[in-house]
């Protein structure tokens, strides 16, 4: 049973369906591209459902269930298939606190000393303001809990940012996923997505991507969810992979069991890499990331549902992974207005025609 109804979800069954374990993949709501998949069947059931989710997994006899988006994952879907002694990849809730608040983040990457940018958390707008104004810009905005990848503002003037804490703390554009902010610093360089999969002692590498926020053409226009994705991304060089490993991800795998929080699921670490080569943590994403999900999984030639059941049986130590040498690229297609308001159910033409 794969959770979700996006891209990321449809590459996840994709995948998932051609495992030599598998008969059908169930894909809850699904898509368009699900319901034509040949070994995937859609079921309509919502991914906040989690009665109607663990009841027809029981059922039905579902062996395995990955949850794709990150909603579900902060609301504790593990922990409620747990109960249920139902089995399903994905961290608990107190491990997807990584994601669901980036003040949690970022006190946990300080104090287990992982890279990341210099911050400051606030709920007072004035207390923000004057941080803001002695800060200067550029400078970067973030909401502390979950806004759809859309809840960041890379601020170019003092004004700016200085606006954005206001809409944010004011509750207005994100609710209560606003009212903590973190300002942070601007940090340049080029960004990578850096994706693992982690038993709870062991976190195994997926092949690198880098997806572009940008809603418009040559990196202009508001951050989105991901405009598109290719894997590999030719800034993750050899030595720029293990340096990742052993100051990010190692230790933020360790950190969270010396906290008490085993962390089993696919971990995403979002990175920028400056022009020395050093690594340091944007954010992180307690799942596969979408797009990326669907050209790093186009490259993917291990068994998704047997890497997926050795990290449940935190048996990845003698797991491997192996991917293809080709290129794999993922475009996004969104609907007139998007990120902002937008409408959505329109007819998609020519979806039989070669791109």
């Amino acid at each position: 049973l794969v959770v979700g109804g996006g891209g990321r979800e449809h590459a996840l069954a994709w995948k998932a369906s051609q495992s030599t374990h598998v008969e059908t993949v169930f894909v809850a709501p699904g898509n368009a591209g699900t319901a034509v998949e040949s070994g995937c069947q859609n079921v309509n059931i919502a991914v906040d459902d989690f009665g109607a989710l663990t009841n027809f997994a029981a059922s039905n006899e579902v062996g395995l269930t990955i949850v794709g988006p990150e909603g579900p994952l902060v609301a504790g879907i593990r922990d409620f298939f747990d109960a249920r002694e139902l089995r399903c990849f994905a961290p608990s809730r107190g491990a997807a606190q990584l994601e669901g608040s980036k003040a949690f983040s970022k006190e946990f990457l300080s104090r287990h000393q992982i890279p990341t940018a210099r911050y400051e958390t606030f709920t007072s707008f004035a207390d923000a303001e004057r941080y803001i104004q002695a800060e200067g810009a550029p400078i970067v905005i973030k909401a502390d809990g979950l806004a759809a990848g859309k809840g960041v503002v890379v601020a170019t003037t003092v004004a700016e940012a200085v606006g954005a804490a206001r809409v944010m703390l004011s509750g207005e554009r994100f609710g209560d996923a606003g009212r903590e902010i973190v300002v942070e610093e601007f940090l340049k360089g080029e960004e990578a997505s850096f994706i693992v999969v982690s038993d709870g002692d062991v976190a195994l590498p997926f092949a690198s991507s880098q997806d572009h926020k940008a809603r418009d053409s040559g990196d202009t226009g508001p951050n989105t969810g991901g405009m598109g994705a290719y894997s590999p991304a030719p800034v993750v060089s050899d030595d720029i992979h293990q340096q990742i490993m052993e100051t990010i991800i190692n230790p933020t795998v360790r950190g969270m069991d010396a906290d008490g929080i085993r962390y089993q699921g696919f971990l995403y670490a979002g990175l920028m890499i400056d022009s020395t080569g050093v690594a340091r943590v944007i954010e992180f994403n307690c799942r596969f990331g979408d797009p990326e999900a669907q050209p790093v999984m186009m490259r993917l030639e291990s068994d998704l549902v047997e890497l997926c059941q050795r990290a449940l049986d935190a048996e990845l130590s003698t797991a491997e992974l192996s991917f293809t040498e080709e290129v794999a690229l993922g475009v996004v297609l969104a609907s007139g207005g998007y990120p902002d308001d937008y409408k959505t159910g329109h007819e998609i033409h020519g979806m039989g025609q070669d791109i």
